[in-house]
């Protein structure tokens, strides 16, 4: 594992207990931090997040991370040792989302198949 990784797995330890400890705000109960990805240099990172809940959550929640972002850096800076504290850009992952259409898509074709079946019997 390379060191990008290695930084990407810490920030990703630290801001997920930095929302669950240290941020007091109801709109982030549910965030979960899926992934990071740190520049090359370290100076930037992107945090992919998912949230329980529709979209009025989701735009609560990133609204919330924006405007911490800058305690959030601060902690960061406090609880691991880099040259850089990098710049955190925080991002809805809609991977999550999309998974769970394609799955219930699947689920929907499979109860067709299904039905068409019984109808032969």
């Amino acid at each position: 594992m390379g060191r990008i990784e290695r930084v990407n797995q810490q920030l990703k330890r630290e801001i997920s207990g930095i929302l669950q400890r240290e941020l007091g705000d109801p709109r982030l109960e549910f965030v979960s931090i899926t992934y990071v990805r740190v520049s090359r240099d370290l100076r930037h990172a992107r945090i992919y997040f998912s949230v329980f809940g529709g979209e009025e959550r989701q735009a609560g929640a990133q609204r919330a991370l924006d405007n911490a972002s800058g305690l959030i850096r601060k902690y960061i800076g406090q609880r691991i040792r880099m040259r850089y504290t990098p710049q955190l850009s925080f991002f809805y992952d809609e991977s999550i989302e999309f998974s769970s259409k394609i799955d219930a898509t699947l689920k929907e074709i499979q109860n067709g198949l299904q039905e068409d079946y019984t109808d032969i019997e």
